[in-house]
């Protein structure tokens, strides 16, 4: 079914509500790598209570990235007539208001913002914005900002045009670097978190999408090159991070190794991560913004 501009812009997307828990934080550490290393007390910090109960509400940490998932919601795309198979995930923002609670119950509020016509024969960009409130105060937790791209649905006569400018990465060797292995079953791992998605499970529902076998989430990747951020751009401290943008360039396969490489320049963090198994970027343009 062809784009319908008018209507799609005028698309109401339903609220979501989520309540989650100390264990869906845990969960959430543990699909994008934390804790590879069980002994170290850093890594533990994400995925153990401190007061050793529990529910004990101790100081578990939260990773920032997670307020990809707390109100994930993609029942909506598959009634706008876009074919599934074919969408992409191209870039991703994340503003943070505050740290993200270890458990909470949230609303969610998502609208679609802009759509783009690349032309016939190529794709539709659609970027859509959520918000996501903390149920009891109302108060403004994150805002995410997604850009999709649909293959193949251009030239429904739409306005021409593109999302935010890309952020440049440094002309200059990697102040640091970190290399995560990922589980074969990363993705399998990940889509507890909520986003089901077939592309990422089913392997006949992926070569529909002309992809030889599932691939992992692009937010799962995401989380792997924030955590490595964490690690090493602010000694494990994720509180301090604020904003988070980055491009989804080429996807990873469960199993691969990500390799992330960051620059540090006062209070911004540039990244970008590739696959080392085939030296292929699959994240690009990457910024952390970080609070003193």
């Amino acid at each position: 079914m062809p784009i319908d501009y008018d209507t799609l812009r005028k698309f109401r997307i339903p609220d979501v509500e989520n309540t989650w828990t100390e264990r869906d934080t845990m969960l959430y550490a543990l699909a994008v790598g934390m804790a590879a290393d069980p002994l170290d007390p850093r890594e533990l910090a994400f995925v153990l209570e401190r007061d050793g109960r529990p529910g004990g509400g101790g100081a578990l940490r939260v990773l920032p990235t997670m307020a990809t998932v707390l109100v994930w919601n993609d029942a909506w795309m598959y009634d706008t007539g876009i074919d599934m198979t074919k969408q992409l995930h191209g870039e991703q923002r994340i503003r943070l208001e505050r740290p993200l609670p270890a458990a909470a119950t949230v609303v969610g509020r998502t609208r679609i913002t802009d759509i783009f016509d690349k032309g016939p024969g190529k794709g539709a960009l659609m970027l859509f914005e959520t918000e996501i409130r903390d149920k009891a105060t109302g108060a403004l937790l994150a805002t995410t900002v997604s850009t999709s791209y649909a293959q193949g649905e251009g030239g429904f006569g739409g306005p021409a045009g593109s999302g935010p400018a890309p952020h440049p990465i440094p002309d200059r060797a990697p102040d640091a670097t970190f290399d995560q292995a990922t589980l074969a079953t990363q993705a399998l791992f990940y889509r507890l978190c909520g986003d089901r998605n077939m592309l990422h499970a089913d392997p006949d529902y992926a070569r529909r999408g002309g992809l030889p076998r599932p691939i992992l989430h692009g937010l799962c990747t995401l989380g792997h090159a924030c955590a490595a951020v964490t690690r090493q751009g602010c000694d494990y401290d994720a509180s301090r991070i604020r904003e988070v943008a980055v491009r989804f360039t080429r996807p990873v396969f469960p199993g691969e190794t990500i390799r992330t490489e960051m620059w540090k320049d006062g209070a911004v963090v540039s990244f970008r991560s590739r696959v080392v198994e085939r030296n292929e970027l699959v994240l690009d343009h990457g910024k952390v913004t970080l609070v003193a």
